[in-house]
């Protein structure tokens, strides 16, 4: 019972606490939508950047990889560029060491002080110039034999025939230009270092074309790192070089130097761009020279280390601004509705019949003028009931009452349908246009509205107008002026409809095509005006004194019931200096203004 006594005092009856409420919960909900938004796409841009320092470290280490295998490539060509030093390779490769070395000395040339050809001196030239050559290996195919020249550029001989070891027949089969380095050449020339990557080139007879050899240079993978010295320290992930058989040449972890990748399998099925495949972002870019693939992996958990930071400061500042949004606001509602329940003790003051309470109120904001017009009120209320005043309101209603129930059309709606599809049936298309216009009317009239907005009104003109315009078809128009703001301003019903009735009974002249009433609504100081002018026959200068008369206070009832009806309702509802105003000259046409206050489409009003 306390519980339900709580929130009916606090809660359910309580505009404000509610309005406290509802703005917390809007604030709440914008401030934490509004920073997961921000956090998405400031996540999202933090993803990115690290995704690109990556995919910028693999084009590096991509790039050093390429310039390696150009660099072997280089050597060849510089051989089959120099016609002296390709005869002397051919020679070298297709003859033992013993028959090369006396093929040079037969080559002396004592004006040069040369021996034959220098071949193997401008490889050892070549492994001087490039400090990440660990080994330069020259292969002879027809020899079945090695030449190795180690860190030391120190040369070795070693015979490889295929009766005491398979290097033969691993030099034929093995496919790709860079690999890891075959393991019977590394057991041969013992270098047993797994970051190494081997880059291997065809040797061929210059003059027959046919292989003769192959030159293998084995490169030290930690060169790599060299590419990557701007971007060492802000590198995340791991980057992975491999061979098309899966061969791990370079791991920027170290984890798998030698190694066969495990998931060489799924490779393929990336795509040349960043996606996330199992928590991991994948990156692959593969190297068309070598045959190799340069894969980048980055862990969602790693990567949201990048933005757990903004994360911590998002929270931070929405977590502020929702208690600054919220605690502000309710300390200005709090003392609003102070202010608010003060008002509300002195009507019950009033209510109770304390007809001399005063609200004590010097601000002029909203609540200061409402308390200024109770006060005002409660003056005004003193003198009305000296005055007698409440059983003066009971008599007009009483009048009001009495005027608005004299029209009641509901029953002739149903009739006029039916009426309207038997002449659609028959084919009368103007009689069926007529109807439904007088059958839109009549639902108007159904309406139990007492006071409506000037667009309906002046829509149950138009309906009302049509029904003649289709009857005199060329001889009678119609305009209706009035803009869509001053639309939406209450208005009485049935209160221009008589009008327009007395200029179709008594003002339209059959026998002319010019018969046109026009219907204009604009603002004046006050209120609303409602202008209706025609150009039919006017009215009698004696006749509209009558008229006049009849239009005032106390006239007694007679003719001209419906003007005089609307008149009375407009008097009776918002005073005495609203009405209608009547000009006319006879045989030029009649003017008739209808003056009310502006009332909102939202406003009420009562009697």
């Amino acid at each position: 019972m306390r519980v339900g006594s709580i929130y009916r005092k606090y809660f359910r009856n309580n505009l404000f606490i509610k309005i406290i409420l509802l703005f917390s919960v809007i604030t709440i909900v914008t401030i934490i939508a509004f920073s997961y938004l921000m956090f998405r796409s400031m996540s999202a841009t933090v993803i990115n950047r690290e995704l690109d320092n990556q995919k910028k470290a693999m084009e590096s280490i991509n790039n050093n990889i390429t310039s390696k295998h150009d660099s072997v490539n280089a050597m060849i060509e510089g051989l089959y560029r120099d016609s002296s030093l390709s005869a002397g390779m051919t020679y070298f490769l297709t003859h033992s060491y013993p028959e090369y070395v006396q093929h040079n000395l037969e080559m002396y040339d004592p004006n040069t002080s040369r021996v034959g050809s220098e071949v193997l001196q401008y490889f050892k030239n070549k492994l001087e110039d490039d400090t990440d050559i660990s080994n330069l290996i020259l292969y002879s195919a027809d020899q079945q034999s090695l030449y190795a020249y180690n860190h030391n550029k120190l040369l070795k001989f070693y015979n490889t025939d295929s009766v005491h070891t398979y290097i033969p027949d691993a030099m034929a089969l093995e496919g790709g230009s860079i690999t890891l380095p075959n393991g019977w050449i590394r057991k041969v020339i013992q270098q047993w270092d797994t970051h190494l990557y081997s880059v291997r080139m065809q040797i061929n007879d210059r003059q027959s074309y046919t292989n003769i050899g192959q030159l293998v240079v084995y490169y030290n993978s930690d060169s790599i790192w060299k590419a990557l010295a701007d971007d060492k320290d802000e590198l995340k992930g791991r980057i992975l070089v491999l061979t098309n058989e899966g061969g791990v040449l370079f791991d920027s972890l170290g984890r798998m130097y030698g190694k066969v990748y495990p998931n060489m399998d799924k490779i393929d099925s990336f795509y040349e761009s960043s996606e996330l495949v199992q928590n991991t972002y994948v990156t692959k870019l593969t190297q068309s020279k070598g045959g190799v693939v340069v894969l980048g992996m980055i862990s969602a958990e790693e990567m949201a280390q990048s933005y757990r930071g903004l994360r911590n400061t998002i929270l931070t500042i929405s977590a502020i601004c929702i208690f600054v949004a919220i605690v502000i606001p309710s300390l200005f509602v709090i003392r609003f509705a102070k202010r608010t329940n003060e008002i509300i003790r002195f009507t019950h003051k009033v209510k109770k019949g304390d007809l001399s309470a005063r609200i004590h109120n010097p601000k002029e904001d909203e609540l200061g003028q409402i308390s200024h017009s109770f006060n005002e009120m409660l003056d005004e209320l003193n003198q009305y009931i000296d005055q007698v005043y409440k059983a003066d309101i009971k008599q007009k209603e009483s009048e009001l009452t009495a005027l608005q129930a004299r029209i009641n059309p509901h029953f002739l709606y149903n009739t006029l349908e039916v009426i309207r599809m038997r002449a659609i049936s028959h084919g009368a298309q103007d009689v069926s246009e007529m109807i439904y216009s007088l059958s839109a009317l009549f639902r108007s009239f159904v309406q139990q509205k007492t006071i409506y907005l000037l667009k309906d009104e002046l829509e149950a003109c138009r309906l009302y107008l049509e029904l003649f315009r289709i009857r005199y078809k060329d001889k009678f128009s119609y305009v209706i002026e009035c803009d869509s703001e001053l639309g939406r301003k209450r208005f009485l019903r049935m209160s221009l409809q008589p009008i327009i009735e007395n200029y179709i009974v008594h003002g339209l002249r059959s026998e002319r095509t010019d018969n046109q009433i026009t219907i204009k609504a604009m603002r004046f100081d006050k209120g609303i005006r409602v202008q209706i002018i025609d150009n039919g026959n006017g009215i009698a200068e004696d006749r509209l004194g009558t008229i006049k008369q009849m239009l005032s206070p106390d006239a007694p009832e007679g003719e001209s019931f419906g003007l005089r009806s609307v008149n009375e309702r407009i008097k009776l509802l918002y005073g005495s200096e609203y009405g209608i105003q009547i000009e006319s000259n006879p045989g030029v046409g009649t003017s008739v203004n209808i003056w009310l206050p502006s009332i909102e489409d939202k406003e009420s009003y009562d009697v």
